[in-house]
């Protein structure tokens, strides 16, 4: 106990003379940094805030030292979010690198391609994405048609990937293709690393009814690729795709909280407040004022729960299934957040564009309308409710 108290006071000092004014506050979307070779930083002191956070090895703090990671246990990680949070300390870097290809590398991937990829992560230097969903292969994922062809000393991948997290500002893909093809659909599935600018390699955005396109359709043509870059055995890859989602539905499940809404940093209260009014300091509008106080309430709940389950995980006591329940929860609970805010904002949701319409009003209803994305991305809720249904509650087919 003494000895984490000594690296919580370490910390806390060390945070007050390296974390910079502006990254102890709400952040606005606009300033999110992904890294990679293109990062713009709209905020210079998102950059220094990240250098010295990756210098650290704090932006994976208990990834192992070797790999760039900061080598903590569970306890001084604890500590070390428990003091970011005390400061109100923006996330450094924003990654499926660290939220999903990380881990999974950590666990199947050779010592040269941890030594590789791993400490770049952690610095932000290479952005990636996830080259999972096909057209004719969603929630049916092991279905995957894309092709990785045996040409000797490389692969040639040919196919197309659909709904790529950012894949028009990514520098590198991790993606599920087939390398036998007469093999059980489950058995003959890889999983390739490689380079977006590879030649044969095109994407195209995909414009969703919010008016936003964070996703792509990508393209594969002869697209030659290192046999280095394979991880895990050949016709493997399917135990690593579901390791992987397990990690990337823990971090959808992330997405129900009420904490920061829109990257504005308003609360439901605050939104409540400016369109109901107030009365004796609380939301004037009594039946509302229950709504609000319900969903906060099943968020805590929610944010406990994942808490916990965290704890767990790095007890090594962790369900796999979880991820399921979490995800289905988390997107259930994103949902009813957004349907939240639009009832109390009332008239003012109707907007699209044009005068009589704030900009945050306008946000909010266009991420009112992308919420509804959240049970379908990372496996439908119809299929974490399978999930949970046979594998949690033990019910027959």
């Amino acid at each position: 106990m003494a000895d984490l108290e000594a690296f919580r006071a370490e910390v806390r000092s060390w945070l007050e003379d390296n974390c910079p004014p502006s990254m102890r506050t709400p952040m606005p979307e606009s300033e999110t940094v992904w890294g990679g070779r293109r990062e713009k930083f709209v905020n210079p002191e998102s950059k220094v805030w990240l250098e010295r956070m990756a210098e650290r090895g704090w932006t994976c703090p208990t990834w192992p030292k070797e790999y760039g990671g900061g080598g903590l246990s569970y306890e001084e990680d604890r500590v070390l979010q428990q003091e970011l949070r005390r400061i109100n300390a923006r996330q450094p870097l924003s990654s499926f690198g660290i939220w999903m290809l990380g881990p999974a590398l950590l666990e199947f991937a050779s010592e040269e391609q941890k030594k590789e990829h791993l400490p770049k992560i952690v610095r932000g230097e290479i952005r990636w994405c996830q080259g999972y969903s096909e057209p004719g292969s969603g929630s049916d994922l092991a279905s995957l048609k894309t092709r990785a062809d045996d040409q000797g000393d490389h692969y040639l991948v040919n196919g197309s990937k659909i709904w790529t997290s950012y894949a028009d500002q990514a520098d590198w893909i991790f993606c599920l293709v087939r390398t036998d093809t007469q093999a059980p659909k489950h058995e003959g599935i890889s999983f390739l690393l490689f380079d977006m600018a590879s030649e044969g390699v095109s994407v195209s955005p995909i414009q969703l009814i919010s008016g936003a396109s964070p996703f792509c359709q990508t393209f594969f043509d002869n697209v030659k690729v290192p046999k280095g870059n394979l991880v895990g055995e050949l016709n493997k890859g399917w135990t690593i795709a579901k390791r992987l989602l397990q990690h990337e539905r823990q971090m959808i499940s992330g997405i129900g909280g009420m904490s920061a809404l829109g990257g504005s940093g308003r609360s439901i209260e605050d939104y409540a407040k400016e369109y109901l009014g107030e009365a004796d300091g609380r939301i004037a509008d009594p039946a509302l004022r229950s709504k609000v106080t319900s969903h906060r309430q099943n968020d805590r709940a929610f944010q406990l729960t994942l808490a916990r389950a965290a704890d767990e995980a790095k007890a090594g006591q962790s369900d796999g299934n979880l991820a399921s329940m979490f995800k289905y929860y988390g997107s259930e609970q994103n949902k009813r957040k957004f349907e939240l805010l639009l009832e109390l904002m009332g008239t003012q949701a109707l907007g699209w564009e044009g005068q009589g319409f704030s900009d945050r009003e306008i946000g909010t209803t266009r991420q009112w309308l992308r919420s509804k994305g959240n049970s379908i991305e990372g496996g439908t809720s119809e299929v974490q409710l399978n999930v949970i249904a046979k594998r949690v509650l033990g019910l027959p087919d």
